[in-house]
């Protein structure tokens, strides 16, 4: 396990963007303690708004953590009054603002420092995101928008719930330009593959076969996966079902990563209103993408840190995927000297084929070669 330091990628050691923590559905009024960015979190839906609310675990008072206990009658009786949080240990409470609002036992005013911090989050696209930025700023982008989630014809998002990944995410964000492991590891035949960098996008276009997500004689598996900001990847398919793929990874610690894998697939029948049939194809879909996603994990379970790749020709754009991740991990006053020799389309030299005009915005300029 390697940590952000000996990949060389900036300053800081976890990146600034929006980052999942959470299935939205599993979030309830019982506190959840997560760990993310190397700390604690309390995580809970608040009874009086209905919002989510993301605190630093630890109580000032002694050092309890808020969400990690099922014995105390406080938690027992429920810790969530309102919006506010009770500690388990001495019943300090706290509201979604991060001060403490109420000491049962004392008459005396409430210190100043009798509070925790409190992290922007927000509910999209079925998950809970955080903003992290370790220069402490507003949020610099938006998440993204899948417009097919208000069509009643597609069968919505569902997660799969991956767990931790002992790899950097330098090594799961590689896999974004890694044109020469499709045949080895997913059995396709790429027709035409490249790489777009422009601000916090990085985007993947690519068509061929595959021997999970297609079927022989079938219609070419097409893709368009684009990470928004350091974490979370969407990719559009068209091929044997139009469908969407859900990748989101969050730093636990320097060196690890909680990863979510989820699909949402057009009705696989045609119907104007996804049905009971349409769901079942689809988690069986979901189940065919998640196999294949599963061949990347264990690559990235068992392999040694890439600190510094021995690239070849054909190998893709990995140098500049790698310039352009470091803009997260900087000061955004880098970002732009981060961007200038990275952002356009970028196609691995002796990569046959080329992407239909339709998805071709830019004309293609190759990648350097390193020996």
């Amino acid at each position: 396990m390697a940590t952000s330091r000996e990949y060389g990628l900036g300053e800081f050691t976890f990146p600034r963007g929006w980052f999942m923590v959470a299935e939205s559905a599993k979030v309830t009024d019982k506190p959840m303690g997560v760990k993310y960015f190397g700390q604690e979190f309390a995580l809970y839906r608040g009874k009086e708004s209905g919002r989510v609310i993301l605190l630093d675990a630890y109580c000032p008072h002694m050092g309890t953590h808020l969400a990690r206990n099922s014995t105390s009658y406080v938690a027992q009786d429920g810790p969530v009054e309102g919006d506010s949080i009770r500690c388990p240990y001495h019943a300090w409470r706290f509201g979604p603002d991060g001060k403490c609002n109420h000491i049962p036992y004392s008459n005396g005013p409430i210190p100043p420092a009798a509070k925790v911090r409190s992290w922007p989050v927000k509910e999209h696209l079925g998950a809970v995101f955080v903003w992290h930025d370790p220069e402490g700023g507003e949020p610099d982008y938006e998440l993204p928008v899948i417009p097919e989630c208000s069509d009643p014809s597609w069968v919505p998002l569902a997660f799969d719930d991956l767990g931790v990944v002992e790899s950097h995410t330098q090594e799961i964000v590689d896999n974004i330009t890694d044109v020469a492991h499709f045949g080895p590891v997913h059995g396709s035949i790429t027709q035409y593959f490249e790489n777009e960098f422009k601000g916090h996008i990085a985007v993947q276009r690519m068509g061929g076969g595959h021997r999970t997500l297609t079927t022989a004689g079938g219609p070419m598996l097409e893709t368009e996966a684009v990470y928004h900001g350091p974490s979370l990847l969407i990719t559009k398919m068209s091929g044997t079902h139009d469908s969407y793929i859900y990748i989101a990874h969050t730093p636990v610690e320097d060196g690890s990563a909680y990863v979510w894998h989820g699909l949402m697939v057009k009705s696989p029948t045609g119907q104007p209103q996804y049905t009971a049939e349409d769901t079942e194809i689809a988690r069986q879909y979901q189940a065919m993408a998640l196999a294949a996603f599963a061949q990347d994990f264990e690559v990235w379970r068992h392999k040694r840190p890439c600190i510094k790749g021995l690239f070849v020709q054909g190998d893709g754009a990995f140098l500049k995927q790698r310039a352009w991740y470091k803009q997260f991990y900087n000061p955004r006053a880098m970002k732009r000297e981060l961007l200038q020799a990275v952002e356009g389309v970028h196609r691995a030299r002796g990569m046959d084929g080329a992407p239909p005009e339709a998805v071709k915005p830019v004309p293609v300029a190759a990648e350097e070669v390193v020996s």
